[in-house]
């Protein structure tokens, strides 16, 4: 079966095993470029590419009996403290890790993956967008790590998908955002989500950005007393501007991948996020390009200026 997997000659369709795993096959029908992915593709870590592998960990398919799931990607242990209070993104067993990320993910014909990855998808969620609920989940993790209250002010730094679905998903619990993009197609998707340009200070900033000069406007827009919780990546060191985070007494929160939290999963709720309101997948997800066009499909993703929010690849 083809898969796309990172090489000497660049990003190439390949063709591999067909999967034997244990677990619940799905024939995939929708996978999404992460900016990881294109890190991954072109720089790597600490300047190496990373190849031998196949990428996607934002994935969705169809299982033999014709029902359509997303994937949860974590893999975990269930066993340790981490697991057993709900926090499996941070379990401490060995094997714990993400699908698509220096191991097999869903870019590719179809995966076997553990029946307690899948997500079932809620009606009004199809399956061809259902890619969306990964980085929907992480957004939504972190706007629930942020703890907002009635009444405060939030504000997004950062135009691509994960800072979209963040306004969305604060959208939801029903705060107004604004929100701070660098391309003319950022702010036309951003107010096709209700998000205003920003304006004053913010209790809460989600840096979105996951470069230096975003956090410290994220700072910049922060109030005193405020709280920037960090979606960007950052592979070594945080540049956390010292001055305004000392004068404001900033609180930074750390939000990473998804959890549960009274038994329900963040990749549940994003699920019926984005279930009920089918704009938001319509407008984060810009290109699609079938699985053997998938080199150009990490070009026009890894080119901002393109106009490209998400991309996604199917058969």
């Amino acid at each position: 079966m083809r898969a796309v997997r990172n090489t000497d000659q660049g990003i190439l369709v390949t063709e591999i095993d067909e999967p034997v795993a244990p677990g619940v096959r799905l024939t995939i029908t929708s996978t999404g470029i992460c900016g990881t992915d294109v890190n991954f593709a072109a720089g790597g870590v600490q300047g190496y590419t990373v190849q031998g592998y196949t990428y996607g960990h934002e994935f969705a398919g169809t299982a033999a009996d014709g029902r359509s799931y997303a994937v949860e990607p974590t893999v975990y242990c269930g066993q340790c403290d981490q697991c057993r209070t709900g926090h499996v993104q941070r379990c401490t067993a060995p094997e714990h890790g993400t699908l698509g990320i220096f191991r097999n993910g869903g870019m590719c014909d179809a995966v076997t993956v553990s029946e307690n990855m899948l997500v079932p998808l809620p009606a009004g969620l199809d399956v061809r967008d259902a890619c969306l609920v990964e980085p929907a989940s992480v957004a939504w993790h972190g706007v629930r790590r942020a703890a907002l209250t009635p009444g405060e002010r939030v504000a997004v730094v950062g135009g691509g998908s994960i800072g979209l679905l963040a306004v969305a998903a604060a959208r939801q619990r029903g705060h107004d955002v604004d929100i701070e993009v660098r391309h003319k197609h950022q702010r036309m998707a951003a107010e096709r989500l209700e998000a205003g340009p920003t304006e004053g200070l913010y209790d809460v900033v989600i840096d979105a950005a996951g470069s230096e000069s975003g956090l410290a406007r994220c700072a910049e827009l922060a109030r005193p007393g405020g709280r920037i919780v960090l979606l960007g990546v950052y592979v070594h060191t945080v540049p956390i501007p010292g001055v305004a985070s000392l004068v404001k007494e900033l609180t930074y929160v750390n939000s990473i991948s998804y959890s549960r939290h009274d038994g329900i999963r963040d990749t549940e709720q994003a699920a019926a996020l984005l279930a009920g309101n089918p704009a938001i997948a319509q407008t984060v997800i810009t290109h699609r390009f079938p699985l053997d066009d998938a080199a150009e499909a990490f070009r026009v993703a890894g080119d901002r200026a393109s106009g490209a929010i998400k991309v996604v690849l199917h058969p």
